[in-house]
């Protein structure tokens, strides 16, 4: 225990110092408060010296420097020539640890921060880079600051790869051997109270987007054709179930005279058994396969949905149930004339068209 005591005003001192060192990513200044703070506090030596990994004599010297220089003892003082920095080897390494995350790092969170990398650097490779530098050097090493994605944890990527490097290309083989559309198929509800998206606004207004409320949505079905690009879709204001989706059925066997190809995801109603009896009884003309499990980055139209909540309820007040079917509908009616434009929603799948089939 140390002999020096602070006041309990100067304690407070040193606390916002550190929160003001925290929020400017001085991580030198945030250690040597750190540890004043807890001297402040009465803390035993030997705990802040595990807690911080320093010596004693560091410890000693801070304390000595803050003692007689008051708060230009906690400035530190660059030291001459220049900076170290990493090797190409440590960059590598850095790499590793970061794609690892924070919590393999030994971090309790998911989230890297510019400060968390830094204070990475410092402890794996003793550099001590400013924070600011820190973002340009992950620019540098290939990473982006990224919102993340929820990945279902049942995923089955040997699944995934036998579809796409198997299942895929015979399904492919088929269409084009019969000369049947093949489609993607899915289903998407608009809600009445809208979604929000990032948009330009003033600094410090966010903006705001009023809402009813009310938990009621237009529900449509939808499938897209690989070949042509072509959108089918058919709005309804019931749940979806099986009645429903074997209604949809009917609705994209009536289009075409010949067999159809479809592919849809394991939604209830999908694999329900009214609906395997339907597809049963219209096997001769429509041919459905399943996407792997927990896949809708393997089925085409998820894209296009999104592409009509942009533009239909993004940030949109329906004060009536009739203007959001409205805007939907307007939404769906463009995109069924853009078949360029959901023929680049197929993305991965449109490398197998370049490729030889199987007989």
């Amino acid at each position: 225990m140390f002999r020096v005591t602070f006041s309990r005003q100067t304690v407070k001192q040193l606390k916002d110092e550190l929160r003001r060192a925290y929020i400017r990513g001085d991580l030198r200044a945030v250690r040597r408060l750190s540890v004043l703070v807890m001297i402040g506090e009465r803390i035993a030596l030997a705990h802040i010296l595990a807690v911080w990994n320093v010596s004693a004599q560091t410890v000693y010297n801070w304390l000595w420097s803050f003692v007689v220089e008051g708060w230009d003892g906690i400035v530190y003082h660059k030291a001459p020539g220049r900076p170290p920095r990493l090797t190409k080897t440590q960059k590598r390494q850095l790499y590793d640890l970061v794609k690892a995350g924070p919590e393999a790092a030994g971090y309790p969170t998911g989230c890297w921060t510019s400060v968390l990398i830094q204070d990475l650097i410092y402890q794996e490779f003793h550099v001590l880079y400013d924070r600011f530098y820190v973002c340009e050097l992950l620019h540098n090493l290939g990473f982006s600051r990224q919102k993340a994605r929820f990945v279902s944890d049942h995923l089955d990527e040997e699944a995934r790869r036998r579809w796409m490097q198997t299942e895929w290309p015979k399904i492919l083989s088929q269409a084009q051997q019969l000369g049947a559309p093949l489609f993607f198929g899915d289903e998407a509800s608009f809600a009445l109270w809208g979604s929000l998206s990032y948009t330009w606004a003033p600094v410090g207004e966010q903006p705001q987007v009023k809402t009813t409320g009310l938990r009621k949505g237009y529900k449509v079905f939808g499938a897209i054709e690989f070949f042509s690009g072509r959108l089918l879709y058919k709005g309804i204001e019931e749940r979806f179930n099986s009645d429903s989706y074997q209604a949809f059925l009917e609705y994209l066997l009536a289009q075409f005279s010949g067999p159809i190809i479809l592919i849809q995801d394991g939604a209830r109603y999908h694999t329900s058994k009214a609906t395997r009896d339907f597809i049963a009884q219209h096997q001769d003309r429509l041919i459905a396969y399943q996407l792997p499990s927990y896949s809708p980055d393997y089925n085409p139209i998820e894209y296009l949905w999104k592409k009509v909540k942009t533009k239909a309820t993004h940030n949109r007040y329906f004060e009536e149930f009739a203007r959001l079917i409205q805007s939907v509908e307007e939404a769906l009616a463009v995109l069924a004339t853009q078949a360029e434009e959901i023929m680049r929603l197929m993305g991965v799948y449109t490398k197998h068209l370049a490729e030889p089939q199987a007989a």
